[in-house]
């Protein structure tokens, strides 16, 4: 890995782009952050202070967008929407990135495995591999990072632990392994790779492998007080809510309507977007953030 890497990113104004941005950063990289043109000063000031140059063009505007990524080595996407960003927007980056004579793509996709979920079943999952597919055949090396679900959500509005009743909600095997890795993690391993001219195809990471049970415990240790987990039903039942979810509140437009974190959460409680093998030991040294730390921040 070299102190000398540039490195085009777009995405940077969104809470992951820029961790990655200051990530990178933080590695010595240089950073140049390609936003849409009239985005508002408050959003690329945080960028700026880091260090950043930010270049504001017309992101769907190949030759603009291939006159930002000449003479950098990698490409990094932390872009989030539906199909006229992930399969729209970051296409016309890709396409650039190829024109530009860049040698290395990094995608959007951070997530958990989608490569093993059924096609047709979960919407954002399937622009991610819809994406993949075109990336495959452009000519340029490519690397997906998958982290499973973001554990800052804990902690937040996913209906993963409900900190009032003191339960821990599941659908299927209270002991169903999940992956879950922080945001911050995420970055810091995003910046490693966006540095390193060796990285494969894939790349699997996983702050903490933990369980519903094991999340109940935790909850009891940081918290003081019990709490236990609760089965809502079996992995069918979930899939019965998903229907009824996108039949009432569609959510047309939204990058996530209730029905898409619910298909989020089967993916994760049938083992379906299981990540394994997992690569968190290619850059030795870095730090990972487990469940008991999260939720003592809470």
């Amino acid at each position: 890995m070299s102190g000398s890497t540039e490195v085009v990113l777009a995405g940077g104004t969104g809470g992951l782009g820029l961790r990655i941005a200051r990530a990178l950063r933080q590695r010595g990289a240089g950073v140049k952050a390609v936003v849409r043109r009239g985005t508002a000063a408050d959003r690329v000031s945080a960028l700026r202070t880091s260090g950043v140059r930010v270049v504001e063009i017309d992101l769907d505007d190949l030759s603009q967008v291939t006159a930002a990524c000449v003479g950098t080595d990698c490409v990094v996407s932390a872009l989030n929407g539906l199909r006229p960003t992930i399969l729209g927007t970051q296409s016309v980056l890709l396409q650039a990135a190829v024109a530009a004579g860049v040698p290395r793509f990094i995608p959007s996709d951070f997530s958990l495995d989608f490569s093993r979920t059924p096609p047709g079943s979960n919407r954002n999952m399937d622009l991610r591999r819809e994406f993949a597919k075109n990336l495959d055949g452009a000519p340029i090396r490519a690397t997906s990072i998958l982290n499973g679900a973001f554990m800052d959500m804990l902690t937040g509005q996913a209906p993963f632990i409900l900190f009032g009743p003191r339960r821990v909600i599941h659908w299927g095997d209270a002991d169903e392994a999940v992956d879950f890795t922080t945001m911050d993690d995420v970055a810091a391993y995003t910046a490693a790779a966006a540095m390193d001219p060796t990285t494969p195809r894939w790349l699997r990471i996983a702050g903490e492998v933990t369980s519903p049970r094991s999340l109940a415990a935790a909850a009891s240790d940081v918290v003081g007080k019990p709490f236990r987990t609760f089965r809502v039903g079996g992995i069918g039942v979930l899939e019965a809510m998903i229907k009824v979810a996108r039949l009432v509140a569609p959510g047309k437009g939204e990058v996530f309507p209730p029905w898409q974190g619910m298909q989020y959460m089967r993916d994760m409680y049938s083992g379906d977007g299981k990540l394994a093998p997992l690569d968190n030991d290619r850059y030795p040294g870095m730090p990972w953030t487990g469940v008991r730390e999260v939720l003592a921040m809470r």
